[in-house]
């Protein structure tokens, strides 16, 4: 996608733009569309700049279309999306992604802000009995913490790569997987993250015993 002349769009107007943690943002419009849990828009505020995709991290009944962020510095879009402020005007694509076919029951790993498209397929009541494990390098990128512990309770596991000591396992995710005596082969594994992540933690379900029609990914650029 190189630009918004080659998908369909609208302005939606920013309820409420969050800032959740140190560069982390959730920002809300309302929902005037229909969507799948899973699926992303393409965001913009500027039709001469290119527009960059973000999952979707709202329940498909919720009223407000909320998008997990982070500024990245130097960024072409996301500094512009974090001074943005309720009654701003942005630019929304319609829905649109293949990243939908989430089983209940299956193991959802994620780093950083690639937990939205999960937070939306459990709030849309469609991964009932799911296992979630989301890495992040500090505590306070545990997004949407409080929400996972009490929907998951003990099937909520954290993975914090530069601080030790808190009720998290102290390493990458991938480190976790290596030792997770909780790992069952038979069950679908879902990624969502970096390249780099999606890929080595791929590598280290299959060394366990995971077949790879059990795992599907969505890569975050």
């Amino acid at each position: 996608m190189k630009s918004w002349a080659d998908i369909s769009w609208t302005r939606a107007v920013v309820s409420e733009n969050l800032k959740i943690a140190e560069s982390a943002y959730l920002l809300k419009f309302p929902r005037t569309f229909d969507f799948q849990a899973g699926q992303v828009v393409a965001l913009g505020t500027d039709p001469d700049l290119a527009p960059r995709l973000y999952s979707i991290a709202s329940g498909e009944q919720d009223p407000f279309v909320d998008i997990l962020f982070t500024e990245k510095s130097g960024g072409s879009l996301t500094p512009m999306l974090s001074r943005l402020k309720p009654g701003d005007s942005l630019m929304v694509s319609k829905p649109f992604g293949t990243f939908t076919k989430i089983q209940p029951g299956s193991v959802l790993v994620a780093a950083g802000t690639g937990l939205a498209p999960f937070m939306s397929v459990l709030k849309s009541g469609k991964a009932r009995g799911a296992t979630v494990i989301h890495g992040a390098s500090y505590p306070e990128f545990f997004y949407f913490d409080e929400y996972l512990e009490e929907t998951l309770k003990e099937k909520y596991l954290r993975c914090c790569s530069r601080v030790a000591g808190g009720d998290w396992f102290h390493g990458r995710v991938t480190a976790f997987i290596e030792q997770w005596k909780g790992l069952d082969p038979g069950r679908k594994h879902y990624l969502c993250g970096s390249a780099e992540m999606v890929v080595q933690t791929r590598d280290r379900l299959i060394s366990r015993g995971v077949p790879f029609k059990n795992i599907d990914a969505e890569i975050f650029f």
